[in-house]
């Protein structure tokens, strides 16, 4: 019998939204209303801070691809289907085939920076309007953009392999090197591709012709590599003294005289940090964005269609509480229309916005904008009003490898 798989969420376009205000279809009329929107005060009772929750979008600008955007992966590349978390667990060939393609894509996952758009978020907290963030991101943009500001990852990062059996992490970089030193085959293939400009390359079209899919998340697929030939390492901590399973048994750890794992094992597997598609999210993540929510009284979503539950649910846990929402994303959001009813007609974006003007452009020129004195007054003027001031101040790379393995 066929394995069944969970659907994919909203693989196809999402209807086109309505622009609240209808100023805020053009640059200027977005900083405006985005301007009233951090300094009109959140109904009584709310904390005057506000939270960014952000999608892969916000990280187009910085040259990774996203999920559900114009050039997304689900947009170019309409076969693409993630690895699911039980694969990843119970298939040693599948691992093989997240590692090979992980491999190939950490080169630029490494080497992306932040952009304009993180350290716009970073400017919006030092001036006092933005608190916390929490991302979908697995790119660890936010933390590096912005550290003394709290995020939460909701979905992991890809900076660390994690130890399934015993939890340790270990330095994605470290555990590249080791998968060059198991794979040299693979790592000539991986020069090759650099050297080719084929992973630098945002050109879909050029992609398809160089023989590479890149997809959102570092994954690069190369059709008709042999993946089964890639090989990964054990969990050194387990390696050293194999630890109790569950059921009580003794696990096993086995590796070749290279030290690659062997599918024997049944203990010391490394996955990355992430939440692969088909887990769920660690109760002490859900509480901590539940309280971040929670701890501010207006929501600023931004780069996401909100198509995953796990994004989505704090949106509407937002709304429920009566916090302003604005929105900036290119493209629909899953059920936006459900956080922007019994809005004032006439309101000016002080009861929520939406607009499609990317974020790239966006939050440099608002915060510049917000920057300015008579900006800064008029938040001075708003926070000393509220009653809860005092808180606030808180080649072809597929004929390379047929060079390679002949």
């Amino acid at each position: 019998m066929p394995t069944s798989f969970m659907r994919i969420p909203y693989r196809d376009l999402l209807p086109p939204p309505n622009i609240i205000p209808p100023s805020a279809s053009t640059l200027p009329g977005a900083i405006t209303a985005l301007q009233e929107f951090f300094h009109n005060p959140p109904p009584s009772g709310l904390p005057p801070s506000t939270v960014v929750l952000t999608g892969a979008g916000l990280s187009v600008a910085s040259g990774l691809a996203d999920y559900r955007g114009v050039k997304g992966t689900y947009r170019v590349n309409k076969t693409h289907r993630p690895i699911y978390h039980h694969e990843f667990i119970s298939s040693h060939e599948t691992r093989k085939r997240y590692w090979a393609r992980s491999f190939l894509g950490w080169t630029t996952m490494s080497m992306a920076n932040p952009n304009s758009g993180h350290y716009a978020i970073r400017d919006l907290g030092k001036l006092g309007v933005v608190k916390g963030v929490i991302t979908q991101n697995v790119d660890s943009f936010h933390p590096r953009a912005h550290p003394d500001m709290p995020t939460v990852e909701l979905h992991g990062y890809l900076r660390s392999a994690v130890c399934i059996t015993c939890r340790n992490e270990y330095p994605r970089d470290v555990f590249q090197t080791e998968l060059a030193r198991l794979n040299p085959v693979w790592k000539d293939f991986l020069k090759e591709a650099i050297s080719s400009g084929a992973l630098e390359t945002e050109d879909p079209n050029e992609k398809r012709t160089r023989g590479v899919k890149m997809n959102a998340d570092g994954d690069v697929e190369v059709p008709g590599a042999p993946y089964t030939t890639f090989r990964y390492p054990a969990c050194p901590t387990c390696l050293t003294r194999p630890p109790p399973l569950a059921d009580g048994t003794k696990g096993v750890v086995k590796v070749d005289q290279d030290g690659a794992l062997e599918p024997i094992s049944n203990a010391g597997i490394l996955k990355p940090a992430v939440v692969m598609f088909g887990d769920s999210i660690s109760p002490e993540v859900k509480h901590d964005a539940d309280k971040t929510i929670d701890n501010a009284g207006r929501l600023l979503v931004m780069g996401t269609s909100l198509a995953t539950y796990s994004a989505w649910r704090l949106a509407k846990r937002a709304k429920d509480r009566g916090m302003p929402i604005a929105v900036i994303n290119m493209g629909g959001v899953r059920g936006e229309e459900a956080f922007f009813t019994d809005l004032d007609p006439k309101q000016a974006g002080g009861q929520g916005v939406r607009t499609e003007i990317s974020t790239e452009s966006l939050l440099p020129a608002l915060v510049q904008a917000m920057r300015k004195p008579e900006a800064r007054s008029r938040r001075h003027h708003h926070h000393h009003d509220a009653p809860y001031a005092v808180a606030f101040e808180r080649a072809n790379p597929a004929e390379v490898f047929k060079d390679f393995l002949s």
